[in-house]
């Protein structure tokens, strides 16, 4: 059985949910089937079972079926340092920072891991599912793309080519990313996926018959769009939630930061009927949220400068504003924040917000790691991916509550906790069984919409 690739006519065409929706539906055809991304550029990321840490998209399709995680779904992780530097995660483990030119003269080097850990996966499962990034066919980067044409072609693997309508220019997009695409890849194509169409079906009868028949490419669906609030894989996708606000009896605000990071923290409040949730970039804005959260950042100095800039300190200040900072946030709050390594800036001694007394050391061996934590008197599961060490893993003073540990909306008694004390009409809901609906009713729609027949055929199909 061959491996299977999903590529992109362009960024946000959809490849991460369609990856998981497609992976979630070849094991529940009883295909051994594992997720994996070679490269992945995002602030947004999750500690394996294994230890160390991957993108979200990998985490959550491996979740989602009962996989155990595995640094080897996404052995290369890069966030955003900023000044054109990126902090590279090498199969699970931070190794350095470095710009992006160095990181792509030395590409090459990265290759072996790339093929180690997809080795390691078909070891173990009888086909990968691979989620592309961006555009397959930037030619002037093609030798240097890890994530879709060096796993094809490596691995032979067939591919899916996935397109978003509401972009327009469907048809060209379909078109010049096949026609760009290396022969031996082209040869392994079994078809295209239309993503996120709105309207009338019907209208796009003849688009099909266009594809199929004057292209050459068949057509494996076209898939209406369909909100999916999980598994966001970073901050664009982030702001394409969508969310019901008509039963909401709190306002929740997290403040935009620059680097925001971990921002998965969020979609139990993005699908929480009783909560509308608003990401927040103006201080004026403060006023009309009973809530106001400081969310993660993978640059946190850099950050709590600009809070102070953009004017926020007067609100995070004030002892009447219900605050909860997670992580980097968390260490904004404290009285300094020390970096004499220069983990995260060229500033040895920042001055926090004070509201914590104490200080922060940024240490030079990140923490990264998931257990069940005491919080508010609440056994929580939740994990940790900081470099900050301070001697509480989480405070309370007064409206603040601060924690290193991301994940905390996802306990029910915890954000009751919170929420309830806010408004006490708050009743919450159940996220795991939310969870696993969402989950079921979304790799319906895709099942409903995409030949999956066509698909399994194809990548039993021998390759030329």
């Amino acid at each position: 059985m061959n491996s299977l690739s999903i590529f992109g006519t362009s960024s946000d065409a959809g490849k991460s949910t369609l990856s998981f929706a497609i992976t979630y539906l070849l094991h529940h055809r009883g295909i051994k089937v594992a997720p994996f991304k070679a490269q992945n550029v995002s602030n947004n990321s999750q500690v394996t079972d294994e230890g160390g840490e991957i993108a979200i998209p990998q985490h959550f399709a491996a979740e989602s079926i009962g996989l155990r995680t595995s640094p080897n779904m996404n052995p290369i992780l890069l966030k955003s340092g900023g000044n054109s530097k990126a902090h590279v995660v090498l199969n699970g483990k931070s190794v350095a920072t470095k710009d992006v030119w160095g990181y792509y003269r030395e590409i090459d080097s990265l290759k072996p891991h790339v093929k180690k850990a997809f080795e390691s996966l078909l070891s173990e499962y009888e086909m990968v599912v691979a989620e592309g990034a961006g555009s397959p066919v930037e030619l002037n980067l093609m030798e240097k793309d890890l994530s879709n044409v060096y796993v094809a072609d490596e691995f032979n693997t067939k591919i899916i080519l996935v397109a978003d309508i509401q972009r327009g220019g469907v048809f060209a997009s379909i078109y010049g990313v096949y026609h760009l695409l290396p022969e031996k890849l082209r040869n392994n194509v079994i078809g295209v996926i239309v993503n996120k169409f709105q309207g009338d079906m019907r209208l796009f009868d003849e688009g099909v018959k266009i594809i199929e028949e004057e292209f050459k490419i068949p057509v494996l669906g076209v898939v209406p769009f369909k909100p999916f609030n999980l598994g966001f894989e970073d901050g664009e996708s982030l702001m394409n939630y969508v969310q019901e606000t008509s039963k909401a009896i709190l306002k929740v605000g997290v403040i935009r930061l620059p680097h925001i990071s971990n921002f998965t923290d969020f979609e139990p409040l993005v699908v929480d009927e009783e909560i509308e949730l608003s990401f927040i970039s103006n201080p004026s804005e403060v006023a009309s949220c009973d809530l106001l959260i400081v969310p993660g950042s993978k640059r946190v100095t850099h950050d709590l400068e600009w809070l102070r800039r953009r004017g926020f300190e007067a609100a995070l200040l004030n002892e009447e504003t219900n605050i909860v900072a997670i992580c980097g946030g968390y260490e904004m709050m404290f009285e300094e924040i020390l970096d004499p390594l220069h983990i995260e800036s060229e500033t040895q001694i920042t001055k926090g917000f004070g509201r914590f007394k104490g200080s922060v050391l940024f240490a030079e061996k990140k923490i990264v790691k998931k257990g069940s934590y005491n919080l508010l008197g609440i056994m929580v599961d939740g994990y940790e991916i900081h470099n900050g060490v301070a001697k509480r893993k989480a405070k309370r003073e007064k409206r603040l509550y601060g924690t290193f540990i991301h994940g905390i909306f996802e306990n029910d008694a915890l954000r009751h906790a919170i929420f309830s004390d806010l408004n006490s009409s708050y009743v919450g809901y159940d996220f795991k069984e939310f969870k696993a609906k969402a989950i079921k009713e979304f790799a319906t729609h895709i099942q409903t919409h995409v030949n999956m027949d066509k698909i399994e055929e194809g990548v039993r199909v021998e390759n030329i």
